[in-house]
This record gives C-alpha cells, structure tokens and sequence, in this order.
C-alpha cells in the first residue's frame, strides 16, 4: 500500500475519486446547436454499442423520469445538476455496479464518468477509459491532431479529461488554512470546489480537488498530479488533527461529542444544520474518537439529502415533514450501530 492509500484509509480523509472524459460524435453539432434529432440520435448510437457490451447499464431518460429521482441522482453525485435540468434530450446509462456513468446530450455530447473509493484514481482512470474503448470501437469522437478532442467548452479540449478527489477537510477548514490549500494547488495547475463542483459550496468541509488544465499534459500526468496533491493535503489534514488533539484534545471532544449528541437525540434537522453536525460525526469517526464507523457517516451524508428522504418515504414532503424525517432517519442509523 502507498503512502497516500495508507493516508486514506487510516483516517478517510479521502471519500473518493472520479475520472470523467469528455467526448462529442464527429458528424453532430455540439449541443448549442443540437436539434432534438440529434439528440435522440445520440442517445440511440450510444445505446446500439453497449447493447453488444458485456456489462449491463440502466438506462434513464431524463424526460422519462421525475424530478424527485433525477435529484436523488444528483445527490449521488451520478448525473450533474445541469443535466437533472435537461429533461427535454438528456440522459444517463449507469452500470450495473454504479461505478461507470454515462451522461449524453449534457455539456457535451457524452460524460464518461468512473468512481472508486478513497484516493484511487487510476483504477478510476482504468474503468473510464475501458468504457471509452468499447464506444469508440462503433462511435467516431470529435478529434484534432494538435488540440485533441474537440469539446463544447475550450477549458476541456485536449485530454477532455477530469480527475477528481473529495476531501473531508474539517480542522484545516476550521484553522482558516484553507486558503493556504487552495494556492498549493493553483501552482499546480489544480483547482478546489465544493461539494457539488463549480460554483457550489464546501457543504460539510467536503471539497472536490480536480485538474484545472485538459491541454498539454497526458492523462497519466494528469492522474499523476491529482493523486499526489490530494496524498499532500490529506497529510496537512493529519497533521493539524494530530495538532488539535494534542494541543486541545477537551474542545476537540467536546465538539465532536456534541455533534454526536445533537444527531442521536434531535427531533427536528434541517440541511444547513446537519452539515456540520455531521463533519463534526465524521472526523470523530474517522479519528477513532468514536465508535461510529467513516462509512456510517457517509451513508447518513446521502441518505439526508431532500431528494433521498422524498424517495423514502414514498411522497411529497413539506420542509417540516423533511425535517421530522431526516431526524428519525439519523437516529435510525446511529442506534444500529449502538444495538
């Protein structure tokens, strides 16, 4: 095991990876200026392929499906939430195992997205460029010879590839080293987001660390970049946690306590309230601090959100009646744990 995997799985600090590749169909216009045609025609050459493929995907058409399920999948962060928005000619394919997702008709024309868990972005890398094999083995993709591939977007050409990681970063957010972490990672041509990507919000002190450049450097170096940045932040996010506990170990208890205690007994939970209830459960749980395991907390990340409590209960929801709901749900899960 690397250092940067003993990193992660020590304190789970990293959540997990993706790699998404951008490509667009040679003889279709771009999605400025698809027709609905074309995007229909997209989706059915898309499907023809992996029909003769070995693995199974689901298939959902976002005008096919509600928009309670479509934000549950942006919640899992499975499709964007510019897709969940294109419910006139978008859609997404996911395999049978959740690890490989197809976006068609979003930005570009296809998203080939792959997941793992924890720092491992070149298993990622080796899912998505699988994929990319068995389409393109049917499909012709818009290629330049000195850009690369051709994208929608000018800051994709290239590569067209996005390597991604999500951090839980918690004691740097809290120490206001934060802004330290963004410049390391602007010299390297990396950017920090939120949770959501571009323009969101570091909801839980959850950031998503990503290549900034598609341009100039292959995809191995892009992996490459990525992978060791996140092993460097993950080491600062050890550091100053090691730090705390040693300097203030009551404060650092007591907010990791209270956390605790507020999610296994409150009644009534709204979202800008869990979040850092719930980064507060999580670095507890990830320190050994509690007996919670990093998992159980990211099952609660999910299951908290609107989309997946709707879902549940089978219903719409009023803000009062997600608020009864999300409570119940934690204190479901986290009494499992105690019986």
């Amino acid at each position: 095991m690397s250092g940067n995997e003993q990193i992660e799985s020590r304190n789970g600090i990293v959540l997990s990876s993706r790699v998404r590749l951008a490509r667009n169909l040679k003889d279709l216009f771009f999605r400025p200026k698809m027709t609905a045609e074309m995007a229909d025609e997209c989706i059915d050459r898309v499907l023809d392929v992996l029909k003769e493929g070995q693995e199974e995907y689901r298939y959902y058409p976002m005008r096919g499906i509600d928009a309670v399920q479509r934000q549950s999948m942006v919640e899992d962060h499975r499709i964007s939430p510019d897709l969940y928005k294109l419910d006139d000619r978008g859609a997404a394919l996911i395999s049978e195992d959740g690890k490989v997702v197809i976006m068609v008709n979003e930005e570009d024309h296809l998203r080939i997205q792959a997941f793992s868990a924890g720092l491992a972005l070149e298993t990622a890398a080796e899912r998505a460029f699988r994929t990319e094999d068995i389409l393109q083995s049917r499909l012709v993709f818009a290629f330049d010879d000195q850009l690369g591939y051709l994208t929608a977007c000018p800051t994709n050409t290239g590569t067209g590839m996005r390597a991604s990681v999500m951090l839980h970063l918690p004691v740097l957010t809290a120490k206001k080293q934060m802004g330290q972490v963004t410049q390391l990672a602007a010299k390297l041509g990396l950017t920090m987001r939120g949770m959501y990507g571009e323009g969101s919000e570091a909801l839980g002190n959850v950031y998503q660390l990503s290549n900034q450049v598609t341009l100039g450097k292959t995809e191995h170096e892009l992996v490459e970049a990525v992978t060791a940045v996140a092993g460097q932040i993950a080491g600062m996010e050890q550091l100053v946690r090691e730090k705390a506990l040693h300097e203030e170990p009551v404060r650092l208890e007591d907010q990791i306590m209270r956390a605790e205690g507020v999610l296994r007994y409150a009644r009534l939970m709204d979202m800008k309230e869990f979040y850092p209830l719930w980064s507060g459960l999580r670095l507890g749980a990830s320190m050994g601090l509690l007996d919670i395991p990093v998992e159980k907390c990211d099952v609660l990340l999910r299951e908290a959100q609107p989309a997946h409590l709707t879902r549940a209960a089978g219903h719409e929801l009023t803000e009062e009646e997600l608020r009864i709901a999300r409570a119940e749900m934690i204190r479901r899960e986290l009494e499992q744990k105690q019986n």
